[in-house]
C-alpha cells in the first residue's frame, strides 16, 4: 500500500536548465533559459533553492540550499522539443519521429480543401509572429472575412479571428475541422485558435484553444485512469493529450490563474494525479524574449509555492519540471534544445541527488511508483 495519495505535477512550460548534448543539431547550442532568467534584477528562487533546485546537474549558480528533495537533470529522447513531443514523454512515451513543420506555409492542396471546407478564404499561410500576424492582416480579416492562418517553428496550425466576426465557438468548430483534415504527413501536434478583438493594433483574448493530435500510445494518464485514479488536469494538458486519459479538468487564462487552479485542487479530496501546466513562461515571455517577463513569471511562481508547500498534506507529493527550453535571450523566437529540471519533494520522499537521467520519462514512472508504492 503506498504511502502516497496525490501526486502534483507542475510543468514550468519551457524552464530548461541548460543546452543538450545535441542542442547543435537544432541551433541550439548555448541556450540556457534559467540561467539567462537568473541574470535579471526580477528573478526570485528562494522556495525551490530551499527544497534543493540549485543540486540539481548544472544549477549550482543558483546558491548554496539544502537538499529537502529528490532531484534529477533529464535529457529528452523524443526527436523535436515542441510542448506536445515533451509532454507525452513526461507521460511516458517517446517520440522517435518529429511531428511535421511547415516552413514554407501548409501546401496549396490542404489550403483549397480546407477554405471549401469551412467557406471562407485564407490569408497569411507562413510563419509568423502571433501578434504581428493579427497587426498585419487583422484589417483585411475584417474586411474579407478571409481567416488568418499561420504556424511557427513548432508543428502547429495557428488560425486567428476577430470575436466580432468569426465568435470563439464558432472558431472552434473551423479548428476542429482543420484537425480532422490533418492527418498523415500532414499531422501537425496542435491547430490553435487565436482569437481576438478590438481595434486595430487588435488585442489576444484568452479565449485561445488547443486542438491536439491523439499520442499515438497509451500514456501515464490513460494507465493511471485505468487503473482507478483520479487523473486532473490544469491549464493545456486536456488539449495536449486530445482529452485522453483525464477523468477531471480545468483550463486557465494563465500562470496566476493555473497556479489558483491547482491551490484550488489542493483543497479537494483526490487520490491519483493533478498535472498541471503553466503556459506564460512560453507563451508570453520566452517566445517573445521577454527576460524581464521570464524573470518576474517565475519570481511569482516560487513566492505562490511556499503557500502551497505549507498546505501539504503528509499524503502529498510535488513535481516540478519542464517539457523544453525558450531560453529569452537566444537567437530568433523559437523553443531551445535543452535539458529540464525535475524535482520530487513530499514527506514519502527520501531527499537525494540522481544526477542526470536519458528521457523525461522518468517522470511518469516516479508517478507511478509513489501512486503504486512501489521503490525504485
Amino acid at each position: 500500500m503506498s504511502n502516497v495519495n496525490r501526486v502534483f505535477l507542475i510543468v514550468l512550460d519551457s524552464c530548461g536548465c541548460g543546452a543538450a548534448p545535441d542542442a547543435a543539431a537544432f541551433g541550439d547550442e548555448g541556450a540556457h533559459t534559467l540561467q539567462t532568467i537568473s541574470r535579471s534584477p526580477q528573478f526570485r528562487v528562494a522556495t525551490l533553492r530551499s527544497l534543493g533546485f540549485s543540486h540539481i546537474d548544472g544549477l549550482g549558480f543558483l546558491g548554496d540550499g539544502p537538499l529537502r528533495s529528490e532531484v534529477a537533470r533529464l535529457r529528452e529522447r523524443s526527436a523535436g522539443k515542441d510542448t506536445t513531443l515533451g509532454h507525452w514523454e513526461i507521460a511516458g512515451h517517446v517520440s522517435d519521429k518529429p511531428l511535421p513543420t511547415f516552413p514554407d506555409g501548409f501546401p496549396q492542396s490542404f489550403c483549397d480543401a480546407f477554405s471549401a471546407a469551412v467557406g471562407r478564404g485564407l490569408l497569411c499561410n507562413k510563419p509568423y509572429s502571433g501578434t504581428e500576424v493579427i497587426k498585419d492582416y487583422g484589417r483585411e480579416h475584417l474586411a474579407t472575412g478571409k481567416l488568418i492562418v499561420y504556424t511557427s517553428a513548432d508543428s502547429v496550425l495557428q488560425i486567428a479571428a476577430h470575436e466580432d466576426l468569426i465568435p470563439p465557438e464558432e472558431l472552434y468548430a473551423i479548428c476542429r475541422t482543420a484537425r480532422a483534415m490533418l492527418t498523415g504527413d500532414l499531422g501537425v501536434g496542435r491547430v490553435i485558435a487565436r482569437p481576438f478583438t478590438g481595434e486595430w493594433p487588435y488585442t489576444r483574448t484568452p479565449r485561445r484553444h488547443d486542438f491536439s493530435i491523439e499520442p499515438p500510445a497509451d500514456t501515464m494518464l490513460d494507465e493511471l485512469k485505468a487503473a482507478g485514479y483520479d487523473v486532473l488536469g490544469v491549464g493545456k494538458i486536456h488539449d495536449i493529450f486530445a482529452g485522453r486519459g483525464l477523468t477531471d479538468f480545468v483550463y486557465t487564462t494563465g500562470n496566476t490563474d493555473g497556479m489558483a487552479q491547482t491551490s484550488a485542487y489542493q483543497q479537494k479530496d483526490f487520490h491519483g494525479l493533478c498535472f498541471v501546466n503553466l503556459v506564460d513562461f512560453d507563451m508570453l515571455y520566452g517566445h517573445r524574449r521577454d527576460v524581464d517577463g521570464y524573470a518576474a513569471a517565475f519570481a511569482e511562481f516560487d513566492g505562490w509555492l511556499a503557500g502551497f508547500i505549507d498546505a501539504m498534506r503528509p499524503d502529498d507529493v510535488l513535481m516540478i519540471t519542464a517539457d523544453h527550453g525558450c531560453d529569452p535571450a537566444f537567437h530568433g523566437t523559437d523553443h531551445t534544445r535543452e535539458y529540464v529540471p525535475f524535482l520530487t519533494y513530499g514527506a514519502a520522499v527520501a531527499p537525494r541527488d540522481r544526477g542526470t537521467l536519458d528521457g523525461f520519462v522518468h517522470v511518469a514512472a516516479r508517478v507511478k511508483e509513489l501512486l503504486e508504492g512501489e521503490t525504485l
